[in-house]
């Protein structure tokens, strides 16, 4: 079992690494550095809180299930980030480029968890927005390996934790 494990991580290291080379691609990192942001906090606290006072009242329903599940989705990642104190990339692995360095706990990815669980109710409401809401949440968590700052897991994890938390959060509203 132990081999597994290590075969694994080997696998994901070169997975990051292959994200992580172009760290010095001029339009690359104008595109990460700023979508990563989509995911963090602030943007993704203000973009629900816009839709729920500006969307329509059509739209309503959805836009609380996207605010329930960002709210909802964040417990689970920070009890995560604390049973699982995984270091960060650019912590482990030698050559990682890294931009604007976090000193908490890798995994799981909070940005893409977050990204995840507000647009998936979004998209279950209306499918035709998947083709902007689907590359717009890659994008973020690929600009988290991009940056240096998560491993594929820790971004695969919050997709799919913010995927879960979405579809719970619109099925039940």
């Amino acid at each position: 079992m132990t081999k597994f494990f290590h075969q694994a991580y080997a696998l994901e290291c070169r997975m990051f690494r292959v994200v992580n080379r172009y760290f010095d691609c001029k339009w690359l990192n104008f595109y990460f550095r700023h979508i990563t942001h989509v995911g963090g906090a602030t943007f993704s606290i203000a973009a629900v809180l816009t839709a729920l006072f500006f969307f329509p009242q059509e739209w309503r329903m959805t836009a609380i299930a996207s605010a329930c599940a960002l709210a909802a989705s964040h417990v689970p990642v920070a009890v995560m980030k604390r049973l699982y104190p995984r270091k960060r990339p650019y912590v482990v692995l030698a050559e990682t480029k890294v931009y604007d360095p976090l000193q908490d706990h890798s995994f799981p990815s909070g940005h893409t968890t977050a990204v995840f669980s507000v647009v998936i109710p979004f998209v279950l409401a209306v499918p035709i927005l998947s083709f902007c809401l689907l590359p717009l949440a890659f994008s973020v968590a690929i600009s988290r390996i991009y940056l240096g700052l998560h491993y594929p897991s820790d971004v695969l994890a919050g997709g799919l934790l913010g995927t879960a938390a979405g579809i719970v959060s619109f099925f039940l509203l």
